[in-house]
């Protein structure tokens, strides 16, 4: 976030850490909590429970439960979760970047996001956030689902708490990978703000050609450490936990 369309130093993931704890206290580490959390709930549920599902349909119609059904499975999983949820991104990422928004709360930031700039603002940026949690759902449940397949058929683990954690830390890498980019494009269209002035990005693709133009390649991974030390435990403890519902739940593994 840090920046928007603008020049000049950046700070790392511990300097800037150091600097919001400093500046403007513990507290601010926690801010867009609220949306955060309603987003997960909803998002974190369908992208899980929509996976087994749409991978036992493609089965019935297709006769197979190869990697790419899998991979097709997570996509629509991911994106018609997001698709859902976006508005909560939207608030939570402009309750983090401006200080002001942070004292009017989530409630008011929405009214003030629909009267100034329209409904429709609540969902700027669904295109690249879609392909976000369509990548980050089939990297994350397609690796971790053929990572458990090999690792039971090539080694000695069985079903239980080690294969979970290899095969999610495994799937928390790739997904980083895959999804850094994209995660970063859709941050920064959601900062913008309807005023033409100010508008630097007209979509996705514009946003990504123009980091590669300004920034250089790497400058698509900018965050790709914070967002692994998110997303790595994330994954890891989301299939354990998964896993052990399921178990004490009557169902299969996963």
């Amino acid at each position: 976030m840090q920046l928007v369309g603008q020049t000049g130093p950046l700070s790392g993931m511990g300097k800037l850490f150091l600097s919001a704890v400093k500046n403007e206290g513990p507290k601010s580490l926690y801010q867009g909590l609220t949306p955060a959390l309603t987003r997960s709930f909803v998002y974190g549920g369908l992208r899980l429970g929509l996976y087994e599902p749409s991978k036992y349909a493609c089965d019935l119609a297709f006769g197979s439960s190869n990697v790419l059904v899998k991979i097709a499975s997570g996509m629509f999983a991911g994106a018609i979760s997001t698709a859902l949820t976006n508005p909560m991104e939207v608030l939570k990422v402009r309750l983090q970047m401006n200080p002001d928004m942070r004292k009017s709360g989530p409630i008011i930031e929405l009214r003030r996001t629909v009267s100034e700039e329209g409904i429709k603002a609540l969902w700027k940026g669904v295109g690249p956030a879609m392909a976000r949690a369509a990548a980050l759902t089939a990297s994350q449940l397609a690796t971790y689902d053929e990572t458990k397949q090999i690792l039971v058929r090539w080694t000695s683990l069985k079903e239980g708490f080690p294969l979970h954690l290899i095969s999610s830390t495994v799937a928390g890498i790739l997904s980083t990978l895959v999804t850094a980019p994209i995660d970063m494009v859709k941050t920064r269209l959601m900062l913008q703000r309807e005023a033409k002035e100010i508008r630097i990005y007209k979509g996705g693709f514009h946003c990504a050609y123009q980091v590669l133009l300004t920034e250089g390649p790497r400058g698509l991974y900018k965050g790709g450490f914070a967002i692994f030390a998110r997303l790595g435990p994330q994954t890891t403890i989301t299939f354990i936990l998964c896993e052990e519902l399921r178990k004490h739940a009557g169902l299969k593994a996963m």
